[in-house]
This record gives structure tokens, sequence and C-alpha cells, in this order.
């Protein structure tokens, strides 16, 4: 419970305009260390520094909730830029996109342009050899995000788009088992967003169970799994779970936060797991950034200091 009213309490000031514009002219130099700057160029670098360390990389424009078909169009040719720039480096775009941010929910010619634009980012990635992860969003917008993603496998394959589930939301079990017919590639996660407790489970360690059974039962159901967590106790399980039930280190991979935990990351990479950090870049950061400090109360002091000394 602490948790939440944790959550919720920073959330509820970070949504205050005084303390974004604060946050935004003292911190950049702190948000630095979970964010790959603000251009591509940046972001794409980091996906090659990593890979001096055999970690992969999973690019995400930020920004989300685009209310107008003119910049859902614009965040989404940014997209196929970023992915067009990837292969020219050398790199085989894996790319984060919420549906949100490219048009999900607005109708264009009686489509909805969230599902336009992402049919053109995954037939573009497919091209390209790379794979496009629908992120996952706050509880309303559950439902078509699967509706769209069971759409984009039917089209693409599943080798080329994926999404994510959240543990924290009582429907996740029953929405994964729901999916077992496509094979899904699907990352699981706790999920960040301040959700009502109505749909999701407020104490962490019916979420921590939740998220167990979650990607126990996928790897179990033969799906490739991105275990996305940085909890020890966790990766722990899942290493004693995968050697004990005989699934191969090819069905699954680790996925953490661009910033967070690089020691993990570079341990489990050099143990022969498959790594793969998350790294987020661009100018709308702030939301992002938010939710990153509302995780956990040791993320709030680092921030301060950091202010202070900026």
């Amino acid at each position: 419970m602490f948790d939440r009213l944790y959550r919720s309490a920073v959330l509820g000031v970070a949504s205050r305009k005084p303390v974004e514009d604060l946050v935004r002219a003292r911190a950049w130099s702190v948000a630095q260390r979970f964010v790959a700057g603000e251009q591509s160029t940046t972001a794409i670098q980091a996906v090659q520094d990593l890979a001096r360390d055999g970690i992969l990389g999973n690019l995400d424009l930020l920004g989300e909730f685009v209310n107008s078909p003119e910049t859902a169009n614009i965040f989404a040719e940014q997209v196929l830029a970023l992915q067009t720039q990837a292969a020219a480096a050398g790199v085989a775009p894996y790319v984060s996109v919420k549906l949100s941010s490219v048009g999900q929910g607005l109708t264009v010619n009686g489509e909805d342009l969230g599902l336009h634009n992402a049919r053109r980012i995954v037939a573009q990635a497919r091209e390209y050899g790379g794979f496009v992860c629908l992120d996952m969003e706050d509880h309303p917008r559950v439902d078509v995000t699967l509706a769209q993603l069971r759409t984009l496998i039917g089209e693409f394959g599943r080798e080329h788009v994926g999404s994510v589930l959240q543990s924290y939301l009582y429907r996740s079990e029953a929405d994964r088992a729901a999916l077992d017919d496509l094979r899904p590639n699907l990352r699981i996660v706790k999920g960040a967003y301040l959700e009502p407790e109505t749909v999701a489970m407020p104490v962490k360690a019916d979420v921590d169970a939740a998220y167990r059974r979650l990607v126990y039962s996928h790897l179990k159901a033969g799906n490739y799994t991105n275990i996305a967590t940085h909890d020890p106790e966790i990766i722990s399980d899942v290493k004693m779970f995968v050697l004990s039930h005989g699934i191969p280190r090819t069905q699954f991979e680790f996925q953490m936060l661009y910033g967070i935990r690089r020691d993990l990351q570079k341990k489990l990479a050099a143990e022969g797991f498959t790594v793969r950090a998350y790294i987020p870049y661009g100018r709308d950061w702030y939301a992002y950034f938010s939710r990153r400090i509302a995780e956990r109360p040791a993320n709030v002091m680092f921030v301060l200091r950091g202010m202070l000394k900026g």
C-alpha cells in the first residue's frame, strides 16, 4: 500500500505545471541517466555503445496521448526515420511505440489512425529485419491495443511485432491466455501508470506474484518472453524455472531500463543470457522521467541532489 501512496503522491506533484517547468529547467543533467538524449543520433549511439558489452537495444521515441492527426502523423514519420537511421548505422531496428502517439483513437477515412501508422512502421521494420513492440498504456487502452496487435501479427507475423502485459492489472493473466493462439512475443512488466484499485493490484507482493505467473505461463506455452525487471529475486527465480523446465535461452530475454542496474545487465550478458536495454529518447521526456522517479523513493533523492548541484 505504501508503494501506491508514494507513487500517487509523486505523480500528483509531477503533474503540476510549475513543478514540470522547474524540473525541465534544472534536472536535464539528471534525466540523462534515464534518457538517451533528445535526438535519434544519440539514441542510436547508445545502442552501439551497449553492444560493446553484449547488450541489445530497444529504442523508444518519447511521446504519448497525441490529440490531432497532424501531430500523430509527424510522430509516425519520426519513428520511420529512426528505423531508417538505425538500419543505415548497421543496427537492426527494434523499437517500442505507444499507439496513442501515432493516432490510436483518432479516425481518418474510416480507419483508426494509430493502426494505420502502426502498419507503416511494422511494414518498414520487416523490410529491415527489425521488430516493433506496441507499448501498453493505461488500462482504458488495453482492449484496443491487444485487438490491433492481433491484426498486425496476422498481417506481418509475430517475428516483427509484439506487445506488453502489465502484471498489476487483474485482467492480464486472462489476456495472456487469450493470445496464446498467436504465439506472441510479449514483454512482461509490472506497470508504471497510476491505476484505480478496481483494475490494478495495490499490494506489491501481489503484483510480484502475478508477474511470476505471467512469465512462467508464457514460457511454458512455448512463447518468446521478454522478462522486463530489475528485481534480482525474480531474475534468480526465472533462471531456476527455465533450467528446471528445459526452456532454451533462445526463447526469452531479460530487459531492463537504460541507465538502471548497468552492472546487472553486463553480468547477465556475460553469463550468456540475451539482455536488452529499453532506450528512451526525445524532447518529450518529462512524463517518462516522472514515472521513473515515482517507482522508488531513492530516485527522488537522486534527482534532488542533481538539481541542487545544477
